[in-house]
């Protein structure tokens, strides 16, 4: 990044969260903040409202779907609170387990992990409960259809909780941290513990996608809009591979974006535009256009404040993000 980018600091707005920003979503116009200390932090409408969602452990997950936000935490309960401020405890894990992974279905469904147990209750309450061959450590509904995918040991599992069918084990050895599907559904990607992220096509040919080389473990994916761009953190620069054929990346380089010499934690797209939101270790955040590659200046680097949580609002108007040590903000475009 050299002296000379050009800034938005201007138009940020400082949000002091007080503790560890563990995610950041948006609830139409309120920016939720969960935080390690157990509290979700609710930023809108020129106010800032703590609510004391976990009062008794800290939050380890979360998600939203833009009317609640959901969280888990290591006291075993998975919570929803509303932009109001309304708390209501969903689910409580069998002995108090901690909440590992969550996920949120368009249509209300969540599914929540405890160890190797995961319970999907779809929008009408119904529970189903599946036994993970290992601890389940990352969750994703497919983007169309009742369909989760879990992540584990030596693989992922697809599992329909509406169907007796068995669920389908698609593998590859390792350890499997955080799981996605891309946004037409055709692929599915884990992030892995030795410093890669591994694909499989689902489509025709359940081929493979091995995506390696980070020098650091990757924490943070990032689909574009259009579905034909993953952007991974992980490295001194955002990582993007391209999915824009039937065969994802396989054979093709990845594209790098805003390199630093720090490590990227966190990355964001833009809903509506090739722009990618990327957050690092150092605290600095960048915006970078792909068309030119060139970049804007959100936040400078900040010591012991390594970017945590970024998260674009639904018009793609509003950036906020969040950081280790409870600095939080507010981007709001220009025009």
């Amino acid at each position: 990044m050299a002296e000379t980018t050009p800034s938005l600091l201007d138009h940020v707005a400082p949000i002091e969260a007080g503790a560890h920003v563990t995610a950041a979503v948006w609830l139409k116009d309120t920016l939720a903040l969960a935080l390690g200390d157990g509290a979700v932090l609710l930023a809108g409408r020129g106010e800032v409202r703590r609510i004391e969602s976990h009062p008794e452990g800290a939050i380890l997950v979360a998600a939203g779907d833009g009317r609640r936000i959901v969280t888990g935490g290591d006291d075993g309960r998975v919570v929803a609170t509303s932009p109001e401020g309304d708390v209501v405890e969903m689910a409580r894990a069998k002995g108090g387990a901690w909440i590992d992974a969550l996920a949120l279905h368009p249509d209300g469904a969540i599914a929540y992990a405890a160890g190797r147990n995961v319970v999907a209750r779809d929008a009408k309450g119904r529970e189903k409960v599946f036994a993970a061959p290992s601890t389940a450590r990352g969750l994703a509904f497919a983007p169309k259809g009742y369909r989760l995918a879990v992540s584990h040991y030596n693989g992922a599992t697809l599992w329909y909780p509406n169907l007796e069918t068995a669920p389908d084990f698609i593998e590859w050895k390792g350890s499997h941290i955080d799981v996605t599907w891309s946004p037409d559904g055709r692929f599915v990607v884990t992030t892995m513990q030795e410093n890669a992220l591994h694909g499989w096509r689902l489509q025709p040919d359940r081929g493979h996608m091995r995506m390696s080389g980070y020098p650091g473990k990757v924490r943070s994916v990032a689909w574009s809009g259009d579905g034909d761009w993953l952007a991974t953190g992980g490295a001194e620069a955002a990582i993007v591979w391209p999915f824009d054929s039937k065969e994802g990346p396989t054979g093709k380089a990845p594209r790098e974006c805003g390199v630093r010499p720090a490590r990227v934690s966190r990355v964001a797209f833009h809903p509506k535009a090739l722009v990618l939101a990327i957050g690092y270790e150092d605290g600095c955040i960048l915006l970078v256009r792909f068309a030119d590659g060139s970049e804007l200046l959100v936040r400078p680097s900040v010591k012991g404040s390594g970017v945590t949580a970024l998260a674009w609002d639904a018009r793609g108007a509003r950036l906020g993000f969040g950081c280790a040590d409870g600095a939080a903000g507010l981007l709001t475009l220009p025009g």
